[in-house]
């Protein structure tokens, strides 16, 4: 291999490098627009391999999701003839595509992440063995990796692209973006910022990079999104990858990793000022930042960290800072750039300098691991391919790879944003929420996009506590659902089903099978009376928190008997039901005519978890456990979501309100029928934040669940909610609740 840091494959025969010229006027964005209905396009476009440009599609390999990415870069075909024939920086082919974030908890034990909204694979990879290249002097090229098997397939495929940049100059398809909205908004950014800083004044790290997320929608081909904003912003570490079912259009300024034979480089880019277009004000803004004490301190913390990381597979004394905390130019900002190189060790390959290095420091903090902690902890969403890392690895140009920030998003109509910054002891949670609009800015209008107005909320009188540091729920132990069954009748088994079905699909990639019939089956083992019917299904994964002997089947459920006083359940917030047992009857209290609402109401504490629980019913109930009392979920910004066992509800007048479905709270069955019963409640429906304050203040307040239905909260009287509760019980063929 001529870069001498992977390992071929000495089964596959060697290959050669090929280049032909190539005659064209294309910009690198028209000549991607020639790939649109290839499959998988890639583009990379700025300084990647010396300047220029590198597009792909058509692969010969497609990584599998059960493979090892890491190492699956350092396996290279092992490429024959002299070194002559490379000048000029080709490339030749190789593996292309994204490293996601969430890999970094591959290569250490990390809590489980936050919500995500729109989940996709870790990582997507695939292997060409042919690219085109744009030097830095404009002249295009076609270059492969060709053996005698290959040859006449490389051919025809040259002759096709020959044929495609010979072509008129392709524009961009119209596409429109609504305009996006931060998650959270400044309230809750300005909180975790808050948070963060108690962790570095507790001694817990130095530094940690929060970010928001930026959601909106697309009418259009993220191609063309991409096309149009790197040709206007031309960004140095600019990359698209189009897998099928989501693309990737990354407008990043910084290097994570260059690899050329055993020499090592990056570039952390900390610290960050707007820049205006004014030539007196960019100067005075250019000063300012070269001089602030708080900007340069975030840099060299990320220099020393990363300096760290390629200690663990450089020859030692060869680690050095070639250049810190330079200002550079880039879109729409200045910046503060370091460069740190060094020499890997002989037998060091790129998996092990990606493992040692990965996620790129500068978009976690120091310590690396606690600094990822922190993120987990106090971030709203999870992360997907931004700050994880995009590029190439080549058995003839080596490895480059950018970090994966000003990052576009796009799964089916859903398109995504990230932006945030590194907090340290002395950051100004109102600047950090700045900061973050300020990367933003120039992307969004390079885009045609906008960013939607925001409104702070006003000051709380009632407020929650801190954002908790117990683990969020671990997604490898699996997710369940609980029915209510009436004299071994399901209710609404149809909807639990497809809930549970979706979150496993949309989880871990599979449909387990029969779980309509296995709630049914369950219910009709308690043929009269009423019954909670529970299902659950897991991965494969170990579920470490519970006894390996309790894993559960796909589809395998159970019913146990509960009397019909606990409809809805009157067990005080103080006793909470054991996952996979009774609901405790001794602690149950008859009621005339097995009415539907208990004595008493409930009044869940409040607590902070940015983010909320997401939109599935996880087996590993830890946290809500360790909360002690009946927790009432509220986010950053103090917007209320859901309980600890059931959906949150306000009556307001005539108004029915519950928090937005958004992906922060579980979509509950018995929330969605009381949605439509309403009307017949005289009430009208409404979706939309609601906070402590106003649930202190409205005329009725309950949580809805699926087994204990409408539980009353914060003091409100059983009867407030009879006209709801015969509604729900009419259209589910429950008995009715003779209530005043």
């Amino acid at each position: 291999m001529a870069d001498g840091a992977g390992r071929h494959h000495e089964h596959v025969e060697p290959v050669r490098l090929v280049r032909v010229p190539l005659a064209s006027t294309l910009t690198a964005e028209q000549a991607l627009l020639t790939l649109r209905d290839d499959e998988r396009p890639v583009a990379l476009t700025g300084a990647w391999a010396g300047g220029g440009a590198i597009l792909a599609s058509d692969p010969v390999r497609i990584a599998r999701p059960d493979e090892d990415p890491f190492a699956l870069l350092a396996e290279q075909p092992r490429v024959e003839g002299s070194g002559a024939e490379r000048d000029g920086r080709p490339v030749g082919g190789g593996w292309f595509g994204t490293l996601g974030y969430a890999l970094g908890a591959r290569l250490e034990p990390l809590p489980p992440s936050p919500p995500r909204p729109v989940p996709v694979p870790a990582f997507s990879l695939a292997f060409y063995d042919h690219v085109l290249r744009l030097d830095r002097r404009g002249g295009w090229w076609f270059e492969a990796l060709e053996s005698p098997a290959s040859a006449p397939r490389l051919r025809a495929r040259l002759a096709t692209l020959r044929d495609r940049l010979a072509g008129p100059a392709p524009a961009p398809a119209p596409y429109r973006l609504a305009p996006f909205a931060p998650r959270p908004g400044p309230d809750g950014h300005e909180a975790a910022v808050r948070a963060c800083r108690r962790h570095i004044a507790a001694g817990d790290l130095y530094q940690a990079n929060l970010t928001l997320r930026l959601e909106s929608r697309i009418d259009g081909a993220a191609i063309d999104l991409f096309a149009s904003a790197a040709g206007r912003l031309r960004p140095a570490r600019a990359a698209f990858v189009g897998d099928p079912d989501r693309q990737v259009a990354s407008l990043s300024p910084e290097l994570f990793l260059e690899r050329r034979g055993r020499r090592v480089r990056t570039a952390p880019i900390k610290g960050t000022v707007a820049r205006t277009g004014d030539p007196a004000g960019d100067e005075q803004a250019l000063h300012a930042l070269a001089d602030s004490a708080k900007d340069r301190a975030e840099n060299v913390m990320i220099v020393d960290l990363m300096r760290n990381d390629l200690g663990r597979c450089c020859e030692y004394g060869t680690v050095a800072a070639a250049h810190l905390a330079r200002p550079e130019a880039h879109a729409g900002v200045w910046h503060l750039v370091s460069e740190v190189t060094g020499e890997l060790r002989p037998g060091v390959g790129d998996d092990e300098l990606l493992r040692a290095t990965f996620p790129p420091g500068s978009v976690t903090g120091a310590p690396k691991i606690k600094a990822m902690e922190v993120i987990a902890e106090l971030e709203s969403t999870g992360r997907e391919a931004y700050t994880g890392a995009i590029g190439f690895a080549s058995p003839v140009a080596g490895l480059e790879l950018n970090v994966a920030i000003r990052t576009f998003e796009v799964a089916g109509d859903r398109v995504w944003l990230g932006a945030g910054g590194g907090v340290v002891a002395d950051s100004s949670p109102a600047g950090e929420y700045e900061e973050c609009l300020v990367k933003a800015r120039p992307l969004l209008a390079a885009a045609g996009a906008a960013l939607r107005p925001t409104q702070r909320r006003p000051t709380a009188t009632a407020t929650a506590r801190p954002p908790v540091r117990h683990p969020r729920p671990d997604p490898a132990a699996g997710v369940f659902e609980t029915v209510l069954a009436v004299d071994g009748r399901p209710v609404e088994p149809d909807a639990h089903a497809r809930r549970l079905e979706a979150s496993a699909h949309r989880l871990y990639g599979a449909r387990p099978p029969g779980v309509r019939e296995a709630i049914e089956r369950a219910a009709a083992e308690v043929p009269d009376g009423l019954a909670r019917v529970r299902v659950e299904w897991a991965p494969s994964a170990g579920r470490p928190h519970r006894d390996p002997a309790s894993e559960p089947r796909a589809g395998a459920a159970t019913a146990t008997p509960i009397p019909d006083a606990a409809l809805p359940s009157n067990a005080t917030a103080t006793t909470p039901i054991p996952d996979a047992a009774p609901l405790p009857a001794a602690t149950a209290t008859p009621i005339p005519d097995a009415a539907l609402l208990p004595a008493a109401a409930v009044a869940p504490e409040p607590l902070t978890l940015p983010g909320g629980l997401g939109e599935h019913k996880w087996l590993d109930r830890r946290l809500l456990q360790s909360a002690g009392a009946e927790p009432l979920i509220v986010d950053l910004d103090g917007t209320v979501l859901e309980s600890g066992s059931g959906n949150v509800f306000a009556i307001e007048g005539d108004a029915l309100v519950t928090p937005p479905a958004d992906g922060r709270i579980l979509p509950g069955v018995t929330r969605a029928a009381l949605l439509r019963l309403a009307p017949e409640a005289g009430l009208t429906p409404r979706e939309e934040p609601l906070t402590l304050d106003r649930l202190h203040s409205a005329d009725a307040v309950f949580l809805a669940s699926s087994v204990r239905l409408l539980q009353p909260a914060y003091g409100t009287p059983p009867a407030a909610l009879a006209p709801l509760a015969r509604a729900l019980c009419r259209r589910w063929r429950l008995p009715v609740p003779a209530l005043a």
